[in-house]
This record gives C-alpha cells, structure tokens and sequence, in this order.
C-alpha cells in the first residue's frame, strides 16, 4: 500500500529541513499568508535535495492572520490571485531545475473551497490555465476535488492526521475548542483508520468514509518532528510506503 505524506513548508516553523526528510510531497507558502521570495527559492532546494514533491501552497491574501481569516472574494479575483501565486513558485521552481508537481490551498481558502463551489471552480480554473498536469489536493469528498474532476485535473484527496472531523466529512473549525488532536497515538489510530479502513470517526461518534490520497503532517505542530518520525515507523510497521503519487 502507498500513501502520500505531505507538509506545509516555508511558513516560518523552523524545522522545514528536518521536515522534508520525513514527508513525500512539500506544499510551499506562496507568500500571501507567509514566506516571499527567499523563503520559496529555499524550500524548493531543500525539497530537490531530498526527492521530495513540490507544489504550491496559495492562500488569501492575509498574512496578519496567517490565512486564517474568511473572505468573501469574487470568483475572478480569486483565479487571478491563485495565478499570480502558482506563477511565482513556478518560475522559482524552474530556476532551480524543478517541476512543480501539484497545488494545495491553504487555510481559509482550502475550507470555503471545501463547500462552496464558486470559489472551488476559481481554483481549479487557475491551476488548469497555469498547468494542465498539475495535482489538485483538496479535503477529501470535498466541492474543491468535485471542482477539479469536473475540469478534468488529476485530484488527490486528502485526510488529515491531528484534525478532528464534522459529520458531514468537514473539519471541525479552528476556532472550536476540539480541533486538534492533542495526543501522538490519537492521531496515529486516526490516521491508520482513513488509510486502512477508508473511514474517520467524526467527533460525535459517526463513522465517515474518506479516500485517504495523501495525508496532511502539520509542521507547525509542538511536537512536528517526534510525531512524523513516530507515524513513519507506523507505516512501516504496517507495510504501508510513503511515496507521492
């Protein structure tokens, strides 16, 4: 069995080179929600050096709340934004002998992504019109991968291993006092079952299926580093390879 383990990088965390040796796939601020032009020139050799998947990681334009903050945007700024961002990290990416490989959104924009399909079909417009063979990632189940097939982009769902889940196969909002897993092993169960048994028990005791494409390693994390190490030795425990996809 192969799955994808992808982190957040060049978001200020500290720890992004450590990081890279232990994930597949690299999702790289843009610099509208954190990083600019050195920190992107810098993740992308770093991700290079150890054979790691490189894609953007676009946001609102909202870095005094690290893209956590919800817009009401029109569609179009939204796509001319995605391509000012995908254009930036392409052009860095391609200076450094690379290819950018795929696309996540981050924060705010990636969850209104996941439910409203105007804003998801900007996206996916943009990633389409920058680059046809780009991966769009997105929550799995969500209106962003519906989006993306509707264009005919390849998708690759995603789960995440430390965020509690809604009923309804959304993550439970930030802003909530249960959003995060707070212990290793809770996450390590949670993430062997969206794997293994394509499902997620939501906070509220149902069980949700999830096709589980790649999973999200938050490398801001207190403890980033000891629980990517802890869920690499699980995976290979369970014969379950980490490789991008």
């Amino acid at each position: 069995m192969i799955v994808d383990l992808n982190a957040d990088l060049g978001e200020g965390c500290g720890n992004d080179r450590e990081l890279l040796q232990l994930v597949s796939s690299a999702n790289i601020a843009c610099g509208f929600h954190a990083g600019d032009a050195q920190t992107m020139r810098q993740s992308v050799r770093w991700a290079l050096e150890f054979g790691v998947a490189i894609g953007a990681h676009p946001s609102f334009p909202d870095r005094e709340n690290f893209g956590r903050t919800a817009m009401q945007l029109p569609a179009e700024t939204i796509y001319a934004q995605v391509v000012y961002q995908l254009g930036a990290l392409t052009a860095i990416t391609h200076a450094e002998g690379g290819k950018m490989v795929h696309v996540k959104p981050h924060g705010m924009l990636y969850n209104q992504a996941a439910v409203e399909p105007e804003l998801a079909d900007a996206i996916a417009r943009a990633v389409k019109a920058v680059d046809p063979s780009l991966r769009l990632v997105g929550l799995a189940g969500s209106e962003l991968i519906r989006a993306g097939e509707r264009l005919g982009l390849t998708t690759r769902q995603e789960v995440f291993a430390d965020r509690r889940y809604q009923s309804n196969g959304n993550l439970v909002s930030r802003s909530q006092p249960d959003a995060l897993i707070e212990t290793d092993q809770q996450a390590l169960d949670q993430t062997l079952s969206m794997i293994l048994q394509k499902q997620v028990i939501s906070r509220d005791g149902i069980a949700v299926p999830v096709q589980a494409d790649t999973v999200c390693l938050h490398g801001d994390g207190e403890h980033a580093l000891a629980f990517a190490r802890s869920l690499r030795a699980t995976f290979a425990e369970k014969g379950i390879n980490v490789q991008a996809s």
